[in-house]
């Protein structure tokens, strides 16, 4: 690698850190914190589908954590949780037969 590669490698990876530290993110932090596309966030926040601030009434700011809660707010089940279930509800049902 030559030096101007590492100098970038060096700024992306204490771009990344700071973003990780930070509670209030802006729009392109955001995006890039969640890995989508700022363009497809914007949307997200046009649809309020996503929790934004804009305290201007223009630009928009994200809370870190909020944006944790709504990536981890829909859970998809794995096969042994619904197989765990699916055994739970078959003991807890009286046969009709």
């Amino acid at each position: 690698m030559i030096q101007e590669e590492l100098d970038r490698l060096a700024a992306a990876i204490s771009e990344n850190i700071a973003i990780c530290h930070k509670e209030v993110l802006t729009l392109d932090e955001a995006a890039r914190y969640m890995g989508l596309k700022a363009s497809y966030l914007y949307k997200l926040t046009s649809a309020r589908a996503v929790p934004h601030y804009k305290p201007s009434g223009k630009k928009c700011f994200f809370r870190r954590t909020e944006l944790e809660d709504w990536l981890t707010s829909n859970p998809v089940a794995t096969a042994a949780d619904l197989n765990t279930a699916a055994q739970v509800y078959c003991m807890t049902k009286k046969s009709t037969l």
